[in-house]
């Protein structure tokens, strides 16, 4: 079973955003412990067919590549990202049901710890370097409580597919 906890070693708000982008990375991780192969690929969901377990953490995979190192560092684009269009606007959850669970979830972990220490490295007010849809260069810290709230509204659909394809509840 995968540990996480909400409650940081120290008060600091660093500390506390950290604490909780980890918690919820954790808690899509533990979404998909036992799942089997063939339904981590399936959709429950017919109005949703890119709605899968490996879509999901593909997704969230992406999203925090994109947020720190695209818009935040300054970088490009990469992996399916690149294919981002009018026509396919999802890449990254369309392609990933080619891709086994284990490995997207071993790239989002490792990606992880990358991404720990490119926080640690900066201030929460730093600004990025690539601006938002409005104009605006965002600051870290709110980068941070982006990604804790995706990565929390894609749980809420990692349980209901779960759910949907195999009963199992909790975590």
């Amino acid at each position: 079973m995968t540990e996480r906890t909400d409650t940081p070693p120290s008060w600091d708000e660093r500390t506390q955003l950290s604490t909780f982008l980890d918690y919820a990375r954790a808690t899509a991780v533990a979404k998909c412990e036992g799942l089997s192969a063939e339904d981590a690929r399936r959709s429950p969901l017919p109005g949703s067919p890119l709605m899968t377990a490996c879509g999901l953490i593909s997704h969230l995979r992406w999203v925090e590549q994109h947020w720190l190192e695209v818009v935040f560092l300054g970088g490009e684009p990469a992996g399916p990202m690149v294919l981002i269009s009018d026509d396919d606007p999802d890449p990254e959850m369309r392609t990933a049901v080619d891709v086994p669970l284990p490995r997207l979830l071993a790239e989002y972990e490792e990606q992880s710890v990358r991404y720990r220490e490119l926080v640690a490295s900066h201030g929460l007010d730093d600004k990025a370097q690539r601006p938002i849809r409005d104009g605006r260069h965002v600051d870290l810290r709110w980068i941070l409580l982006h990604l804790i709230e995706e990565t929390a509204r894609h749980n809420g659909h990692l349980d209901i597919i779960r759910e949907l394809l195999d009963g199992h509840t909790g975590s």
